[in-house]
């Protein structure tokens, strides 16, 4: 049924698509995009559609490789979230200018709007609130992850018109239509950096595939990408080629599993690109599988010129490394980093994920994971762990009785959980960060 619209209209539709804000503690700008808006993007570039784009993150000072810190201002924080000794932020644009743009934009026929992290969900509903203040009732449709992980509280609580579960797909199709949108195919679809949805791209963000064949208990990647499927080589490389004409010089690999198959998908990649892009640089802000580094791949990435290189290690304890996934061992991690410095990378360019927080984990652990990777000579970054909706760990943590099934996505934040639920000491944590923060600053 076509909805609270009763004439199917199969006209030229306006669209605008939405990233709304973060609302948290602390964020920094990785060479993100909304890549999972821009495959809606993609999609709706197949139907008489005309879109437009605001982005609330777009707000920046670049600082090394296009990376940068986000604009930001105080917010009060909710009230889940008072007990929390730090300034709560909302981080990009101003509101008074994204009200500005938005009605530069009217009229609409429909709104496409993203969601992260579960946590940043009052940066949905703030600009669904001012989307209702400037554009009446013109539906929006909210996906992405916070959509899909807690997709009865978003409908409850986001203030969208409908919320969309998973990922991009025909069904996209059907929820528009039960609003009285019936898309018309037009044309093949158009990759998203074609649409000039963006003035200008600093930097690119890249996805050569989705999903990851791993099932590590806290991860929720296989919740939201159930297969693990790689695109074409190819296509990877003629992305990455068309960005790069248009003065692009900066990607981040974004994969779950960017090494997996490597012989097959990641290669052959940077084989094409190794010699036939000057200045090009890489950064892969996602930890990356030690376990996947051989000669010929650290050869590969010093050649395709890899600038920030980040390997997940979570602990050195060796069965609790096996409970959580067994991606990796120490004696991988060594064998990685030992191939990484021999090709010339430095400690400021790997860096080393180490989980803090686990349930069980002791602080002692975690400062032993520490000193292997000084012993490594790696930057080393500390990971707060902090539960994620559906996965092994956090239905542990139900049935433990540690938090509730129906907790407050606010909660689940990594700066809120390990203070309110890790029974850790908080100068123990914060000593911790110190002693690994001076660490880094030595460049020895």
């Amino acid at each position: 049924m076509p909805g609270k619209y009763e004439k199917v209209r199969t006209m030229r539709y306006r669209v605008l698509l939405i990233n709304p804000w973060i609302y948290d503690f602390a964020a920094f700008n990785l060479w993100a995009r909304p890549l999972g808006l821009m495959r809606v993007a993609e999609h709706l570039s197949a139907f008489d559609a005309e879109m437009s784009l605001i982005d609330c993150t777009e707000s920046f000072g670049p600082k090394q490789y296009g990376a940068g810190k986000f604009r930001s201002e105080i917010v009060e924080k909710p009230d889940a979230l008072k007990k929390i000794p730090r300034y709560y932020r909302r981080y990009g644009i101003g509101a008074d200018e994204f009200t500005g743009r938005l009605r530069s934009l009217m009229p609409v026929d429909f709104i496409m709007m993203t969601s992260v992290m579960s946590y940043w969900y009052p940066g949905v509903q703030k600009a669904i609130e001012l989307v209702r203040a400037a554009a009446g009732d013109v539906p929006v449709i909210l996906g992405g992850i916070y959509a899909s992980l807690y997709h009865e509280h978003a409908a409850m609580r986001s203030g969208a018109d409908f919320v969309y579960k998973g990922h991009v797909r025909e069904s996209l199709n059907f929820a528009l239509y039960t609003f009285g949108f019936k898309l018309k195919r037009k044309r093949a679809a158009l990759p998203y950096h074609r649409l000039n949805l963006y003035k200008a791209w600093p930097f690119a963000p890249v996805l050569t595939s989705t999903g990851c064949p791993c099932r590590c208990s806290y991860c929720a990647s296989a919740l939201l990408a159930p297969g693990y499927e790689k695109r074409p080589a190819d296509a990877v490389i003629e992305e990455i080629g068309e960005l790069y004409d248009q003065g692009v010089r900066d990607y981040a690999f974004y994969d779950d599993a960017l090494l997996m198959d490597s012989e097959n998908h990641i290669k052959p990649i940077l084989r094409s690109i190794a010699h036939n892009r000057p200045g090009i640089r890489f950064h892969t802000p996602n930890g990356l599988h030690a376990k996947g580094i051989d000669a010929e791949l650290a050869d590969l990435m010093k050649a395709s010129n890899f600038k920030t290189l980040r390997l997940s290690l979570e602990t050195i304890n060796d069965a609790r490394q096996k409970a959580t996934g067994g991606k990796v061992s120490p004696g991988d991690m060594e064998k990685a980093v030992s191939l990484l410095k021999q090709r010339g990378f430095t400690k400021n360019e790997i860096g080393v994920y180490l989980m803090c927080g686990l349930p069980g984990q002791e602080t002692g652990e975690v400062r032993e994971g520490i000193s292997f990777l000084k012993s490594l000579g790696v930057r080393i970054y500390l990971n707060e762990f902090s539960p994620i909706r559906r996965t092994k760990l956090w239905e542990e943590l139900v049935q433990k009785g540690v938090i509730p099934d129906n907790m407050d996505p606010l909660l689940t934040n990594n700066t809120v959980f390990p203070y309110l639920y890790s029974g850790h000491d908080p100068e123990d944590i914060s000593s911790m960060k110190l002693d690994i923060k001076r660490y880094n600053e030595n460049d020895t």
